[in-house]
Order: structure tokens, then C-alpha cells, then sequence
């Protein structure tokens, strides 16, 4: 065991000697400062790491992991990730990206105590419970829980949407726009979910808008809030 921790500071070593043979102002590059793009929002299944599987390198990902990649917006943790990087380090693009086997979705589907983990996997419940009627159609068991990853997605998804400081930053900069993906980790492939926003938005858009604006512009001239 002490062999195996041991191990990591020597991967450390050989990881800064390969990062300075391609270039030696590597790790001055990197403390002066980041700019990433993309905010990602997984989970912290240690099979699905985000900046690996998106062929990444550091300082292009700003990343926030947690149990089944859930949004909720009296996490401060969550909350606060994302209000730092669309306020601060303007990122254009905000990714929910669950995966395939999640360990907390299939928690949720299980009647089952689990102590001080019930509280969160009731988000997860929760995304069951509004979507219980195209759930419950399902008979395939192994169907119902990729489904449910997918919903959960899309859910964690509308609730990056309900936070103002998104609306806000969207309506001065037509940023960031919302994705929601899926790992698959039986190939590797990254799943866009191509989830129908502007419809699911309509619809909420009157209870959740916190601008008073318009958040949905013209599909044609690609300024929609997301895409």
C-alpha cells in the first residue's frame, strides 16, 4: 500500500520531466494564469476523468465533479464553481456530462437507506419523479437506469440554467451555452445528448426567469442560450 502511494510522487517527477522536454516554459505558462473555455460538470466516478477523456490539457477545463453530476442549487460547492467561472473566468461553455454504470444514479433506484447520502440522491429521485411516466414504460431494467442518467443530465442541465449569474452573462454575451453529454465507458465515446432546450426552456422560462429578458433568440441566427 505505501509502495502505491509512494508511486505517485514518482509519476510526478517523470510527468514534470516530460512536460518540460516539450517545452521548458511549461510550468511558467501555467502559474501565470488560466483561461479555459469550457466549465465541465461531472461526476467523481474515477473512471471519468474530464480532461483525459476530452483530450484536454491543463488550463483549458475548468472542472467540478461530484456524485452523479448534480446541480443543486443550494450546493454552495456547485453553485459557487459555476458563479466563479462564467462571472470571472467567462467561460463559453458549460458541460453536464454524465456517464453510463453511474454508481449515485443507480443508488437512487434503489429502495434502500444510505444515511447521509439520501439527501443528494434526492435530486436524483427527484429527476425519477417528474419523469416517472416515460420511466415506468420502460421494462428493460438496464434501459430505465441509462435513461435516467440521461434525464438526470438533462435536469442538472435546466438547473445551471436557473442560476442567475447564467441568464445574466448570456444576455450581454450570448454566453455560455449549456450542453449535456454522456460517457459511455464501454467505448469511450463522448455522447451528445442533443437535449431540445428551447423547447424545455419555453416552458419554464416564466417561473425561472430571474432577468426579465428574453433568453431565447432565433435558432437561424445562432443565439439561441444553448445549442
Amino acid at each position: 500500500m505505501t509502495e502505491s502511494y509512494q508511486k505517485i510522487f514518482e509519476n510526478n517527477k517523470n510527468w514534470i520531466a516530460e512536460k518540460l522536454g516539450q517545452d521548458k516554459d511549461f510550468f511558467k505558462k501555467l502559474a501565470a494564469g488560466q483561461n479555459p473555455e469550457y466549465l465541465y460538470i461531472g461526476c467523481s466516478d474515477s473512471r471519468a476523468t474530464a480532461e483525459e477523456l476530452m483530450g484536454m490539457k491543463p488550463g483549458e477545463v475548468f472542472v467540478h465533479r461530484n456524485i452523479a453530476n448534480v446541480v443543486n442549487t443550494l450546493d454552495m460547492s456547485s453553485t459557487a464553481v459555476i458563479q466563479y467561472a462564467v462571472q470571472y473566468l467567462k467561460v463559453k461553455h458549460i458541460i453536464v456530462c454524465g456517464h453510463y454504470g453511474c454508481g449515485g444514479v443507480k443508488a437512487a433506484m434503489t429502495p434502500e437507506d444510505f444515511g447521509l447520502m439520501n439527501p443528494w440522491l434526492r435530486t436524483i429521485r427527484d429527476v425519477y419523479r417528474t419523469h416517472q411516466e416515460e420511466l415506468d414504460l420502460i421494462e428493460n431494467e438496464e434501459q430505465r437506469y441509462k435513461r435516467l442518467i440521461e434525464l438526470n443530465v438533462q435536469e442538472q442541465c435546466i438547473n445551471v440554467i436557473k442560476m442567475a449569474c447564467v441568464q445574466e452573462r448570456y444576455i450581454l454575451d450570448q454566453y455560455p451555452i449549456v450542453h449535456g453529454w454522456v460517457f459511455d465507458l464501454a467505448t469511450g465515446k463522448i455522447i451528445d445528448l442533443n437535449i431540445d432546450f428551447e423547447h424545455i426552456l419555453k416552458d419554464i422560462q416564466k417561473v425561472y426567469d430571474l432577468t426579465n429578458s428574453k433568453w431565447i433568440m432565433s435558432r437561424k441566427d445562432n443565439k439561441n442560450l444553448l445549442e
